[in-house]
């Protein structure tokens, strides 16, 4: 698996590549994913065309190089994740109506939220979460919501670490923010007034499966004014339906 005893492994190598495409860069050329990994280009280049041949890559008329969507068909006939995200859309939708703002289903992934699904709404303020990318949990209420309920030893982990500030409201302060982790599982709702854009209040809840773990968060982002907190009992409702929804999938 590997060309000497220092060297990375083929499949560690071939992880590299794959991690290269993002919303921002979901079509590379070779030389590109080369200065990204840090390979040669001819052993990037072997690779890719490896991963293409096993369908996780494909080309593009012009030799670039792109995620195939066989590689999302493998992650969907398993993944928990996307049967979470398939149980709790039709409710989104609903909220998303009721509201006229953003709302996003998150779960944690190891220090981020990632985000499984989320519904624009036009006109709406500005949302920078992206579908599968990826949000701090100490800076979003999704993230705060996950800490909040999770294993004790990562909101530890989350504060001991680098705490980026993105906005002038930004919580950087572990005691502070350790406060708002212990009031948002008092409350059972985070709610952050310009923590991730100045303009905007994240408001998020739990999501319980049917052994009452929570196992995700459901976030709207509404405008960063007075009126933001009078779209919560919308959302508690929602995620109220999407919880007793995943409770009796697990009894059947």
């Amino acid at each position: 698996m590997t060309d000497g005893p220092t060297r990375e492994s083929v499949l560690t190598r071939a992880v590299s590549i794959l991690e290269c495409f993002d919303s921002d860069s979901p079509v590379l050329t070779v030389s590109e994913i080369s200065r990204r990994t840090g390979l040669h280009v001819a052993t990037a280049s072997r690779l890719i065309e490896e991963l293409v041949t096993h369908r996780l890559l494909e080309r593009d008329t012009e030799r670039r190089v792109r995620v195939n969507v066989h590689l999302w068909e493998l992650a969907s006939r398993a993944l928990p994740a996307l049967s979470l995200r398939d149980t709790a859309l039709p409710v989104m939708q609903m909220l998303h109506r009721i509201v006229g703002h953003n709302v996003q289903l998150g779960i944690r992934d190891d220090a981020d939220v990632l985000v499984l699904e989320r519904l624009i709404a036009r006109n709406a303020v500005q949302n920078v979460a992206r579908l599968a990318g990826r949000l701090p949990l100490a800076a979003s209420s999704a993230g705060l919501v996950l800490l909040a309920y999770g294993p004790p030893g990562v909101a530890e982990t989350v504060l001991a670490g680098r705490l980026e500030r993105f906005t002038p409201y930004t919580v950087t302060a572990p005691g502070q923010l350790r406060r708002i982790i212990a009031d948002t599982r008092l409350r059972g709702y985070a709610l952050c007034r310009g923590f991730f854009t100045e303009d905007a209040t994240g408001i998020a809840v739990p999501l319980r499966d049917g052994r009452g773990t929570v196992i995700a968060a459901l976030s709207i982002v509404v405008p960063n004014d007075a009126n933001a907190h009078n779209h919560l009992p919308a959302l508690q409702a929602a995620a109220q339906a999407i919880s007793e929804t995943l409770a009796q999938q697990r009894g059947r």
